[in-house]
């Protein structure tokens, strides 16, 4: 059995830095530590553990209050996972949105640079487009 670490260590094996780890305490995502008597903060097995699953989350993109949920659920086993999946199909739908919109700026990117005659700022294809947005392709439809 792993004996108790302090906030540093917690953050080194946890890879969430100092501050973060005070912070999640004080929403309420991670229990208050243990305290030695240098009331230091001491983390146990269980803690890191639960470090690591926020971190992932947070890696993943899922906002505070999903991980909060995530996080009962994971404290409750016995309860059916349909909350969970909800959630991670909800994080799903924001990803593939985020790739179209990301996909349709790449093009525009790449139409605005194509256009670009290198030439002077007063011909700037580049200058044009962001000074007129009706010339973005994107806004035309």
């Amino acid at each position: 059995m792993m004996r108790s670490v302090p906030i540093g260590e917690a953050a080194r094996q946890s890879g969430v830095k100092v501050p973060t780890i005070r912070y999640y305490e004080h929403i309420g995502l991670l229990p208050a530590p243990k305290r030695s008597e240098g009331n230091r903060r001491h983390y146990e097995t269980s803690d890191l553990r639960r470090l690591a699953f926020i971190r992932h989350s947070r890696e993943l993109g899922f906002d505070i209050e999903a991980i909060r949920t995530l996080l009962t659920l994971q404290d409750n086993p016995s309860q059916p996972c349909a909350t969970a999946d909800t959630i991670a199909q909800a994080r799903l739908a924001d990803v593939v949105q985020r790739i179209r919109s990301l996909t349709a700026l790449k093009a525009e990117l790449e139409l605005m640079v194509e256009g670009c005659r290198h030439g002077k700022v007063g011909e700037c294809r580049v200058i044009e487009v962001l000074a007129d947005h009706s010339q973005c392709e994107h806004a035309r439809h």
